[in-house]
């Protein structure tokens, strides 16, 4: 099932309660990340029905034919392939720390003929590229799972020609609401930003990233920040977007992450998952995500 098409507003200011920092935060190096999903079934499903189209509208219209790429977590591929048809025949290169999803993003390029583009084993810290290399550099949802997304930011600066862009949007868990009231939904987003801080990772990145951006050395008026949403509120997207997150719940990486930390087990893992379910089921379920985007001119 494909994400609804990106709702676009202004940017929200930064209101919302800090996350708590946890005791593993600074004992988590940029060798051991782990990413907080994981790349279990129903992770992948949810990163296979992004596109240009619903994840990287506020990038789109500044692409132009000939233009080179660096898809930096690029996943299966689904935006990258996307990117890669936008410009074509403009290089368009994806990287993830993850090799068990290149395989699938090979055979996706593959399989819609997109012959410019390629894919690659990297970190998002160290980019195997040397300086002034591609017209823009993209991240979508990456940066809240690093625990220094400001050296990162860098890092896909360095790698951007002079007078190309550097692209990122991120989901902000704090903004994300829902109806009807469940208790449940609001204990499973406690859960999530205190394992998120408890790796070093920043569950709320969508507000932040145009301060990471200036921290990282953009100036501000070479920024333009803005924020998209998804919205679930059909009886199919409800089914899709609180299924997987059932799933997530009791056997992707988040759940392993909780259990290891202390901070869940089994038992209330399997309650949660059992509120996702009777949220997709309620007639009038609506669920929004919020995403912070940055533009930065190189």
């Amino acid at each position: 099932m494909n994400q609804p098409s990106t709702v676009r507003t202004a940017a929200p200011s930064d209101a919302l309660r800090e996350a708590p920092t946890g005791a593993r935060g600074s004992e988590q190096s940029r060798e051991s990340e782990s990413y907080t999903h994981g790349h279990h079934e129903s992770v992948l499903r949810s990163h296979r029905a992004r596109t240009a189209a619903n994840s990287a509208a506020y990038l789109v219209p500044l692409l132009r034919e000939g233009m080179s790429i660096l898809d930096v977590g690029c996943g299966p591929g689904t935006v990258t392939v996307d990117l890669a048809r936008l410009v074509a025949p403009g290089r368009v290169v994806g990287v993830d720390a993850a090799t068990s999803v290149l395989g699938s993003a090979r055979a996706l390029a593959d399989e819609n003929g997109a012959a410019n583009v390629s894919f690659e084993q990297a970190n998002a810290y160290e980019l195997p590229f040397a300086d002034d290399t591609f017209d823009v550099v993209h991240a979508h949802q990456l940066l809240q799972h690093l625990s220094d997304p400001v050296a990162a930011i860098r890092e896909m600066r360095r790698v951007t020609r002079p007078g190309g862009v550097v692209a990122a949007r991120d989901a902000d868990y704090a903004a994300m609401t829902w109806y009807p009231e469940s208790a449940g939904l609001t204990e499973w987003n406690t859960l999530y930003h205190e394992v998120t801080a408890a790796y070093g990772y920043q569950a709320d990145a969508g507000r932040r990233l145009f301060s990471w951006f200036q921290e990282s050395g953009f100036a501000p008026e070479a920024l333009t920040a803005s924020a998209g949403v998804w919205c679930y509120a059909t009886p199919e997207a409800r089914s899709w977007w609180g299924g997987l997150w059932a799933e997530r719940c009791i056997a992707s990486n988040f759940a392993h992450q909780a259990k290891e930390s202390n901070l869940a087990d089994d038992v209330a893992l399997e309650d949660l998952a059992h509120e996702w379910q009777r949220w997709a089921e309620a007639p009038d379920g609506w669920f929004s995500v919020l995403n912070g985007e940055v533009l930065a001119r190189v």
